[in-house]
């Protein structure tokens, strides 16, 4: 597995890593505990050295599964986390609202350490942007946390510009985690220059359009009611059959490359910088290895030129996140 690092903090990971959240959250029926500690060691055995996950997933039941998984491997691999929601008190999935007080980040990050079983987190990522705290404070606590040797490497996710600028002041970003994909190419445009100005590597989650581009997905596919994707606009019946020629774009160069849908969208990804680590989520072997795959998927200029110049004609259909979930990103 090729490797890369995050910015010039110098986080060094698989050139590919893991989202763990689809084992306990968002994408239902979730597989049995101990068959997901058996993937992800497996994983790790296939050179993936980076894993996501948050308090959040679950709740808590994400890290405490990913935690057990790498125990063996502490050392060996790099574990991102996050903070940032008012979890339901009564631990059910969801949560109240957003919470980036510099008392609860503490609190949050002492629990995930028992949860994670280890005595630093790598990579500890504000959730979403708390617009009630000011993102200077929320940057001062990570930097409590770094100076008291319980975090390594602050994060932001889902952040806009200036939000990024104004933390990276008070404690160095290393990397910022936010949608990235063929069908959702909006960071090219302000968040990758502002990141390779500022030295802040990119995580893309959802590299692989929550499984559409994977061409596994058509009008036809059914959901489960608790299933995310059951209420994200672009996902309705309609759009996802207008949607389809982006897939078509990625067969015809796959077809072309012995590869398949989904390797040819991570490569795309992984050629636009180096500085870019995808952490596409599976629980299945077969996936896992075809995303691996992935990174030995060579793109020609020319095949890029052509990828981007056919993607810019397609008017991709419908929303990337419902309304209420929309009006957390971006700040």
């Amino acid at each position: 597995m090729q490797k890369r690092k995050l910015g010039k903090n110098n986080l060094e990971v698989s050139a590919l890593g893991l989202g763990c959240m689809g084992m306990t959250f968002s994408f239902p029926p979730f597989p049995e505990k101990n068959d997901m500690i058996a993937f992800i060691r497996k994983a790790v055995e296939m050179g993936i050295t980076f894993f996501d996950t948050a308090e959040v997933y679950g709740p808590y039941n994400n890290e405490e599964l990913v935690g057990e998984a790498l125990e063996p491997f502490k050392g060996e691999v790099v574990i991102a986390t996050k903070f940032g929601f008012e979890l339901n008190p009564d631990g059910s999935p969801g949560f109240t609202g957003l919470n980036s007080r510099p008392g609860h980040i503490k609190k949050v990050a002492e629990a995930s350490l028992k949860r994670l079983r280890v005595d630093v987190i790598d990579l500890f990522y504000q959730h979403r942007v708390d617009p009630e705290v000011p993102i200077e404070d929320v940057a001062g606590a990570v930097q409590d946390l770094i100076r008291e040797g319980k975090v390594k490497h602050f994060g932001l996710s889902e952040a806009g510009v200036q939000t990024i600028r104004r933390a990276n002041a008070v404690q160095p970003v290393t990397a910022l985690q936010s949608e990235y994909s063929l069908w959702w190419r909006e960071p090219g445009k302000e968040i990758l220059p502002a990141l390779e100005e500022l030295g802040i590597g990119f995580v893309p989650f959802s590299p692989l359009g929550k499984g559409f581009l994977t061409g596994k997905i058509d009008e036809k596919t059914s959901f489960e009611k608790t299933d995310f994707r059951s209420t994200v606009p672009r996902f309705t019946p309609d759009n996802r059959k207008a949607n389809q020629a982006m897939v078509d774009l990625l067969f015809s160069i796959a077809k072309r490359k012995d590869s398949t849908p989904a390797q040819i969208a991570l490569a795309w990804l992984l050629a636009q910088k180096p500085w870019i680590v995808p952490i596409p989520g599976t629980r299945k072997l077969e996936r896992l290895a075809e995303n691996i795959g992935a990174v030995d998927v060579e793109l020609t200029s020319a095949d890029l030129s052509e990828i981007n110049h056919t993607a810019s004609k397609i008017q991709i259909q419908g929303n990337r996140y419902p309304d209420s979930a929309a009006r957390l990103v971006g700040r």
